[in-house]
């Protein structure tokens, strides 16, 4: 009994399930080029349609927006749908729903074809426009509807800060905004579309101004060094202040853009050497340089470190090394030469602003002739041998010298801010200075960028300047005039022997006052005119050690001292006829 009431069962159960196999088979065949039932496109049922037949349907009962109204900020506005190219695309609408419920898994399309037997589905429309036009067209909207906030800010005049503590403003979204107008024409929407804005408040409160302000008066008269190999970059006050944040940090972007901006001036790819030697001279040259990039996440944190330091102490002044990252070249320098330059072993510089055009003219020749120059080990370099005739002959124009104690036009004015600058490269790289004299007064051109007493002058056959190449190898004597920033640098080319140079501090001792103004007729000007030749100066006694050491044993030491005379102003009175 029990075995028949089983089989019973059983019967009846395949029975049923075969029922039930036909008929969803007998379902889907007959949606198989059909969409299924309950889909509707905004509102308008195409199930049991095809994607042609439905796309007709739509065709035929949808009306196509001609313009959409937006509102916000107290604004309306009025958009022409013809302005950013609107239509339908009822085809790839009915695609669309015909694809739903047909992704290919044959359990998780069953279930939502089931389900859609319950939960009528309602799609929108496929939209075509163009985005372009329609950006452009929210782009003026939000310049209508925003109000760009105000930052703070922090501004100091002399040594006194002031805090603008900022204002709010509005921001539109227009993402959002771009999203709710594709949605609203998708559904057929008829509503005003509101436009998305919220508010934007960074302003300060009055504590927080004050606490702002009491923080950045701490940075008032100081600054930060910033130094990369031979250059020296200085952030004063005003800059400082700029990096502070509103809080109790410091400004991430104004970082990074004061790191983007040293980068433009430290970066540099790695440069392989060029070295040409003719006559015994070097014709061309161009030193092995490793390239370098700064190292931006490490210079950020020693910037954010010494801007705490000079925060929170007395600190006046505080210096850090710019932190690169080292990249060598394909070829060293010493590999294109067998005289021993392979290195930098002496640099230096001087600034020459407010030269007049004849002097600028004799900077850049001088040093041209100077450039190049091998001195073997052991010889002594004579500057004015080297550079040889001064005169017009020789393309020289006249500039002021100091000739029988007076400043006066002469040929090769400018001749000695080539040789003060040698000088000092000379000094740098630890050299014995045979001779070497001081100017008759204290030159501005020559404190430009330097304490007194660094200068040198020359004029032939005496004074002169002169050293000694006492190195393992030749030097080569480059110089590097620009006259457009009025800079001029002379490096030292040669084999480092580990020697260590040490400068002290200069001493003024025996100050004495400027010469009283002097005013000389002169029949060469038209009346009236006032034209200075002379500057007055201070005179004065300089002096400063120069010792070089190796392995800590003391080469040779010597003293510089400089007597400076006073010095008058003088000024040329026209007594010419006018013009």
């Amino acid at each position: 009994m029990n075995k028949k009431r089983a089989k019973r069962f059983l019967s009846i159960g395949l029975a049923f399930l075969t029922v039930i196999f036909l008929a969803i088979t007998t379902y889907l065949m007959f949606y198989t080029n059909k969409v299924y039932p309950n889909i509707k496109i905004v509102g308008i049922d195409i199930g049991g349609y095809t994607v042609l037949s439905a796309a007709n349907l739509l065709s035929s009962n949808v009306t196509t927006p001609q313009n959409i109204q937006l509102t916000g900020a107290g604004q309306n506005f009025n958009i022409d749908t013809k302005d950013f190219d609107f239509s339908y695309d009822y085809t790839a609408s009915a695609q669309r729903a015909f694809n739903l419920v047909r992704t290919g898994n044959f359990f998780y399309d069953l279930s939502g074809r089931v389900n859609l037997l319950f939960q009528p589905k309602n799609t929108g429309l496929t939209v075509n426009l163009n985005e372009g036009k329609l950006d452009k067209i929210i782009s003026v909207i939000s310049g209508q509807v925003s109000q760009d906030p105000v930052e703070p800010s922090i501004t100091l005049v002399n040594g006194n800060i002031t805090i603008y503590k900022g204002a709010a403003g509005t921001v539109m979204d227009s993402e959002a905004l771009r999203i709710e107008i594709g949605e609203s024409l998708s559904l057929l929407k008829t509503d005003n579309i509101e436009i998305p804005i919220s508010a934007v408040d960074h302003s300060l409160n009055q504590d927080q101004a004050e606490e702002l302000k009491l923080r950045a008066e701490k940075y008032i008269g100081k600054s930060l060094q910033l130094k990369f190999e031979y250059n020296t970059y200085t952030l004063s006050d005003q800059d400082l202040i700029k990096l502070l944040d509103t809080g109790t940090g410091f400004d991430n972007k104004a970082l990074d853009t004061l790191i983007s901006d040293f980068s433009s001036k430290v970066n540099r790819d790695p440069q392989n050497p060029k070295f040409v030697f003719d006559s015994g001279r070097v014709t061309i040259f161009q030193p092995a340089l490793d390239g370098v990039r700064i190292d931006r996440e490490n210079f950020k944190n020693q910037i954010v470190i010494a801007l705490s330091r000079i925060e929170n102490s007395t600190d006046m002044l505080v210096s850090l090394d710019i932190p690169v990252l080292i990249t060598p070249p394909e070829i060293s320098t010493e590999s294109l030469n067998n005289l021993g330059i392979k290195e930098l072993i002496g640099h230096g510089t001087s600034t020459y602003f407010h030269s007049i055009p004849g002097r600028i003219h004799n900077v850049v020749l001088a040093a041209s002739r100077i450039n190049g120059t091998l001195v073997k080990p052991g010889d002594t370099f004579s500057f004015n041998n080297t550079l040889g005739d001064v005169s017009a002959f020789t393309g020289y124009q006249q500039a002021y010298i100091i000739s029988e104690g007076k400043t006066i036009l002469g040929d090769g004015g400018g001749v000695c801010q080539v040789s003060t600058t040698l000088f000092r490269a000379i000094l740098n790289a630890g050299l014995p200075v045979v001779e070497r004299a001081a100017h008759a007064y204290r030159v501005g051109y020559y404190e430009q960028d330097s304490p007194p007493g660094f200068d040198a002058t020359v004029y032939g056959p005496s004074p002169d300047l002169k050293f000694t190449n006492n190195t393992p190898g030749y030097i080569l004597i480059e110089a590097t005039a620009n006259p457009k920033n009025y800079s001029l640098v002379f490096e030292l080319y040669g084999t480092s022997d580990g020697r260590v140079v040490t400068l002290s501090k200069p001493t003024i001792s025996n100050v004495t006052p400027a010469l009283p103004t002097v005013y000389q007729d002169d029949s060469t000007l038209p009346a009236g005119t006032l034209k200075q030749t002379d500057f007055s100066a201070s005179g004065a006694t300089v002096k400063f050690n120069y010792t070089v050491t190796r392995a800590g044993q003391t080469i040779f030491q010597k003293t510089f001292v400089s007597n400076y005379q006073p010095w008058a102003a003088v000024y040329l009175r026209g007594t010419g006829p006018a013009i």
